[in-house]
C-alpha cells in the first residue's frame, strides 16, 4: 500500500483520500516518500492549527489558513513542489464551497508536482468529487512492524523471548493499530511483570474490544468440541481435513486458502453449532456478521460504508471465520430491492458478491440458509463456496448419538437409558427438538423432586409436536 501511495504521487494524481484512523504513522510514510525527491515540502492542515510546514512549528502566518477554504487556496498560490495533507476535512465535505476549491486545486494541479491527501478515518467523498479522487485504505501494520514494536517492550522486561511465543503475541496483534500495540504490550507487561505466551489472552482481549467497537461484527466464543455435533459425518469429516488450511505448512505444500461454506437445510439441525464448533476445530476468531446491523437510512451510502468496514475489521484480523447465519432471509430481496429501499439492498448483496470474489485476505465465510430458493441465483454459482453441503433431519443412528451428546452432557452415567427406543420415538424431530424433549422431561422430573428417567423422555416428545409435522 505504501508503495501505491507513493506511485500515485510519483505519478502527479492532484487528489488522494487516504482512509486511515493513524494519523501519524501515516503521516511519516507520507515524508518519507516526500524525501525522495529534493525539495519538496510537506504541509499539513488541521482545522486548530492551519496549514504548518512538516516539523515546524505554528507561526502567526498559519493564522488565516484556519478555514478550509483559505487552506486550499493557499495550496494553489503554493509554487514549490509540495503534498498538502488535510486532517479531517470530511465534515466539511457538505460544503458546495469546499468542493469547488478542491476541484479548482485539481485543475491548478495539473502538469505541477503538488498534491492533495485528505486524510480521515471516515470514508466520505461526495458525488461531485467521484471521478476525480483516487481512494486508499492505509493498512494496519504488518507483522514486520509489529516485530519492531514487540522487540522494544521485550528490551524493557529484560528476559528472553522464545521463538514460539513471539510468533503467538505477533500473530495475536495483527489487526490492532501500531498505538494499540504499544499500550496492550506495555498493559501485558505490567499485567504481568513480563512478556510470554501465557500473555495472548490480554492481546486478544483488545482485539475483542475490536470487535465491539465495530458494532456490526460479534465476536463469539465457544468451548464446545466438534464431538458435540450428532451425525453429520461428511461435514465434519470435511472441516477436519481442513483443519489446518491456513497454516504455513499448507502454502508450502501448495495448497490455496479456502474460501468459505454454504450449509443449507432445516432449522435446528445444527447448522449454527457447526459454525461455533469450527472455531473451536480450525483455531480461528469467529465473526458473527449481522447483516441486519449493517443498514442504517440516516444517509445515502452509509449502509455500504457499514459493510465495507465490517469486512475491513474481519480482513484485519484474519485469519478468522465470518459467520453469517440465515443468509437467506439476509439477502433474500437483494436482486430486486429497487422500489422497498432505494436499491440498498442490491447494493449490499452487490459488494458482498464482490468482495467474495476478489478477497485475497485469509477469511473464511461460513454461511446457513434453511430456504435455498430465497437466495439469489449468484450465490450458488460454483467458486462462491468451495463446498455448499445440506443438513437433513437426523437419521435413526444419528438421534441417538445426538440423545447420547445431550444426556452425556447433563449426567455422568446414562446406562439406564435405551438409546435406541428414544431414537425411534423421536423419530423426525431435529437435533434441536431433541434436546429440548430433555429439558422438558428433566423440568417435570425437577418439579417433582425426582430423577429424571426413560419414561419422562418417551411422554415430553409425545407432548411435542415437531416442525417437520406443523
Amino acid at each position: 500500500m505504501k508503495e501505491e501511495l507513493s506511485i500515485f504521487i510519483q505519478a502527479q494524481y492532484p487528489l488522494i483520500y487516504l482512509v486511515t484512523p493513524e494519523e501519524e504513522r501515516a503521516e511519516q510514510a507520507i515524508v518519507a516518500i516526500a524525501q525522495r525527491e529534493p525539495q519538496r515540502r510537506v504541509l499539513i492542515w488541521t482545522m486548530t492549527r492551519g496549514t504548518v510546514e512538516y516539523g515546524q512549528a505554528r507561526s502567526a502566518t498559519q493564522h488565516s489558513t484556519l478555514s478550509p477554504q483559505m487552506a486550499i487556496q493557499s495550496a494553489i498560490n503554493e509554487r514549490q513542489d509540495a503534498i498538502f495533507i488535510f486532517k479531517d476535512l470530511h465534515p466539511f465535505l457538505d460544503s458546495p464551497e469546499v468542493v469547488r476549491w478542491l476541484r479548482d486545486a485539481i485543475a491548478s494541479f495539473k502538469n505541477t508536482r503538488k498534491t492533495i491527501i485528505l486524510m480521515s478515518p471516515v470514508h466520505q467523498v461526495p458525488l461531485e468529487l467521484d471521478k476525480e479522487v483516487v481512494v486508499l485504505d492505509y493498512p494496519f501494520p504488518d507483522l514486520a512492524e509489529l516485530r519492531e514494536v514487540l522487540n522494544q517492550q521485550v528490551l524493557q522486561t529484560g528476559q528472553p523471548l522464545s521463538t514460539h511465543a513471539r510468533e503467538k503475541l505477533l500473530k495475536a496483534a495483527l489487526g490492532l493499530t501500531k498505538d494499540e500495540v504499544e499500550k496492550v504490550f506495555r498493559k501485558a507487561r505490567v499485567t504481568a511483570g513480563q512478556l510470554t505466551e501465557a500473555e495472548v489472552d490480554i492481546v486478544l482481549s483488545d482485539k475483542k474490544q475490536l470487535i465491539r467497537r465495530n458494532g456490526i461484527l460479534e465476536y463469539i466464543e465457544s468451548d464446545q468440541t466438534i464431538d458435540a455435533v450428532g451425525g453429520l459425518e461428511e461435514l465434519k469429516r470435511w472441516l477436519e481435513q481442513r483443519s489446518e488450511a491456513f497454516t504455513e505448512r499448507a502454502r508450502d505444500y501448495g495448497l490455496p486458502q479456502p474460501k468459505g461454506m454454504l450449509i443449507l437445510g432445516v432449522p435446528g439441525c445444527g447448522k449454527s453449532l457447526i459454525a461455533k464448533t469450527t472455531s473451536r476445530l480450525w483455531g480461528l476468531p469467529l465473526l458473527r456478521l449481522d447483516i441486519g446491523r449493517v443498514y442504517d437510512g440516516s444517509m445515502v451510502g452509509r449502509s455500504e460504508a457499514n459493510l465495507r468496514s465490517a469486512l475491513k475489521t474481519a480482513e484485519s484480523i484474519s485469519p478468522a471465520i465470518l459467520f453469517i447465519d440465515e443468509m437467506d432471509k439476509a439477502f433474500a430481496g437483494g436482486a430486486g430491492s429497487a422500489d422497498s429501499d432505494g436499491g440498498t439492498s442490491s447494493r449490499i448483496f452487490g459488494s458482498f458478491l464482490t468482495w467474495m470474489q476478489e478477497k485475497t485476505s485469509p477469511v473464511f465465510v461460513m454461511a446457513t440458509a434453511n430456504r435455498v430458493e430465497r437466495l439469489p441465483g449468484e450465490f450458488l454459482r460454483k467458486g462462491r463456496f468451495d463446498e455448499i453441503f445440506f443438513v437433513d433431519l437426523p437419521t435413526q443412528q444419528e438421534r441417538e448419538q445426538i440423545f447420547e451428546i445431550h444426556l452425556t452432557q447433563r449426567r455422568s452415567a446414562i446406562d439406564r437409558f435405551n438409546l435406541a427406543e428414544l431414537a425411534k420415538v423421536c423419530e423426525g424431530f431435529s437435533g434441536a427438538e431433541i434436546e429440548q424433549v430433555v429439558i422438558a422431561a428433566m423440568y417435570e422430573a425437577f418439579a417433582q423432586n425426582r430423577e429424571f428417567t426413560q419414561l419422562d423422555i418417551i411422554a415430553a416428545s409425545r407432548s411435542t409436536l415437531p416442525l417437520r409435522k406443523q
